[in-house]
């Protein structure tokens, strides 16, 4: 069995049941054999090892939340270490993870009906129906919950859905994308599941990303595309019911950065001991060691905020500034970590070889995205103080 790791310098891995620690071994087992290897060459060409889905689907982690497709029993703080072994491997993945499951399923979980629920979530939990989630536009990103402009119009049984979405991820090979789009009738956000092979759905591969390249972002067109009544999502009736999705995700996304934080620190920490100046190990000079300990240091806090946030989570506590706080904080401390990293391989830190350089684009997606740093700060801001800084 592997053993915790060494970036978990306070041990919260002793804290899981024998059952718990191998399951999430067997996972970095998967990892570190079948994706670590090749992870530069798919991020330089921007594919995505499709032939993964099925050995992660297989494991049982996309389906840990709902009775429908619940394999084994979980707490928030199981989900959320199977989301930092992801990213510490790699961010995409943990993205693709974080969309298929997080966005997709947490979409139909949350807020579809029973019936939905029971239909769709067994298939995505077996990786058989492969989701995406259209929320963002290309002219509403943090203004998402009051300028989403696909519009949705009912017609008898039928809604028709017009609009566009941006940087959707999974979208360009998804077999059902979650669209979020305003009803015309009464200026409501509501929820559809849209298989995309619908007519009038059409998703375009965004290319030339310098972040996050494995994932598959599209911008998504939507002409006159007919979707039944019975698809769309039952609990689903404003933009505050699609706030019960991202509290999750947002939570997830506080994971992310910290795995990502993780898997850099890892890569600093080995490149260290291993490369030699002035005849020995640069691990043995002060200013490195000081750049690995202070990222140990961002790791470590970034840990502890998310083990508590988990507890309040099983706890029944969980509360949107709570997550928001979790992204908002480990996104920054990601972007500050993988730049100390990074600066400690020299030269070498900007060859793709040596992986840091990938850990070091791939955060500042992770630093944008769920919400950017200055969102979830007025979100918390509010909170905090009783006082909205933002209409």
């Amino acid at each position: 069995m592997l053993a915790g790791l060494d970036t978990d310098y306070y041990n919260y891995w002793d804290d899981f049941s024998v059952e718990e620690q191998e399951r999430l071994t067997e996972l970095r087992s998967l990892l570190e054999r079948e994706a670590k290897p090749r992870v530069n060459d798919l991020w330089a060409k921007e594919e995505f090892p499709f032939d993964l889905v099925t050995p992660l689907a297989e494991l049982g982690i996309f389906g840990m939340l709902f009775d429908e497709s619940k394999r084994f029993e979980s707490s928030a703080r199981f989900r959320g270490w199977v989301t930092l072994e992801l990213a510490r491997v790699d961010a995409s993945l943990a993205t693709f993870f974080g969309v298929h499951v997080g966005l997709g399923m947490n979409s139909i979980g949350i807020l579809g009906s029973p019936e939905q629920r029971a239909e769709w979530l067994p298939k995505m939990a077996r990786g058989e129906v492969i989701g995406a989630c259209g929320i963002t536009e290309p002219l509403s990103g943090s203004d998402t919950a009051k300028g989403i402009q696909a519009t949705a119009r009912r017609d008898g049984d039928d809604w028709i859905l017009n609009g566009q979405k941006r940087w959707i991820g999974n979208a360009t090979w998804s077999d059902i994308t979650i669209i979020y789009a305003r009803d015309v009738e009464d200026g409501q956000v509501k929820g559809f599941i849209v298989p995309t092979d619908t007519e009038g759905y059409k998703a375009e591969k965004i290319v030339n990303k310098q972040s996050l390249r494995i994932v598959q972002n599209a911008d998504i067109t939507l002409t006159d595309v007919v979707v039944p009544e019975s698809l769309r999502l039952a609990n689903c009736n404003s933009f505050r019911d699609v706030s019960r999705v991202l509290r999750h995700t947002r939570s997830e996304n506080g994971w992310i950065a910290t795995g990502l934080q993780m898997g850099a620190v890892e890569l600093a920490r080995e490149y260290a001991l291993e490369r030699e100046q002035f005849g020995r190990p640069i691990a043995s000079f002060q200013l490195v060691q000081d750049l690995l300990v202070k990222s140990l240091s961002n790791v470590t806090s970034s840990l502890a905020l998310l083990e508590r946030l988990a507890t309040v989570t099983d706890r029944g506590e969980h509360i949107d500034e709570m997550a928001s706080l979790s992204k908002a904080y480990t996104s920054v401390r990601a972007r500050e970590t993988v730049s100390w990293c990074r600066e400690l391989f020299g030269g070498n830190g900007i060859d793709l070889n040596y992986s840091i350089s990938r850990f070091f684009c791939d955060a500042e997606a992770v630093h944008t995205y769920e919400g950017t740093r200055e969102m979830n700060t007025l979100i918390v801001g509010r909170d905090f103080t009783g006082i909205a800084a933002f209409v």
